[in-house]
């Protein structure tokens, strides 16, 4: 693309509103209470969007269902973009596949990540399999069994004090894993165990932070 061109476009500007915004702007000159500037109503808020970020905010949000991150919610212009984003969505693309990480002991899938808050993960688990044996120096998580049953047990390196903690997908129970202490999660059922898992930091695998040591 010619620089000039480029140039034009990342300077140009777009006055937008979402539609929601102009039904809810539509209801209150209804009750009366119009939002007149004594020459025509307005729609609040309006975003003011260049051509170069309404491009590169799309690409984003195209780009989020293959590298599995969420875009920026806490703004409202991408947030509304998004929703319009998705609304428009062929029908038959709704879904879009996860890489499945299998071995003999279940599968390991990653769902979500960000940078600011972290990653999601699903963790399965066949009857009989302990998955973990490891602790971390800063990386800390949450384990929500949703099905199945297991017991995590903690160990605070340096010491023999073990905790178990019995979870079931039959009462929903977060398990913080806190730092320092090496942990496993066994599946003590008779079907295939699921749990959410949640990190705070998205993994490195140049700086894993895990460090083997049985419980």
């Amino acid at each position: 693309m010619d620089l000039k061109y480029r140039s034009i476009i990342q300077m140009s500007f777009l006055p937008l509103c979402y539609i929601d915004d102009v039904v809810n702007e539509i209801i209150e000159c209804m009750k009366g209470n119009a939002n007149y500037n004594g020459e025509y109503y307005e729609v609040c808020p309006i975003h003011n969007v260049s051509l170069g970020h309404l491009a590169s905010t799309l690409r984003g949000i195209k780009d989020s269902r293959g590298d599995l991150s969420i875009v920026n919610q806490s703004d409202e212009f991408t947030k509304k973009l998004y929703a319009t984003y998705l609304s428009y969505l062929p029908e038959d693309e709704f879904s879009y596949p996860l890489k499945m990480n299998r071995d003999d002991r279940g599968s390991f899938t990653e769902f979500i990540k960000t940078r600011e808050h972290g990653q999601v993960s699903v963790n399965i688990s066949r009857p009989g399999i302990t998955k973990g044996n490891h602790w971390h120096h800063t990386k800390n998580e949450k384990f929500l069994v949703v099905s199945g049953k297991g017991i995590i047990r903690f160990r605070k390196i340096g010491e023999d004090k073990i905790i178990e903690y019995k979870v079931s997908g039959e009462k929903l129970e977060v398990i913080d894993i806190p730092t320092g202490y090496t942990h496993s999660i066994v599946n003590v059922g008779e079907t295939d165990m699921v749990t959410i898992m949640w990190a705070n930091e998205l993994f490195n695998p140049e700086k894993p932070d895990t460090y083997f040591e049985k419980v």
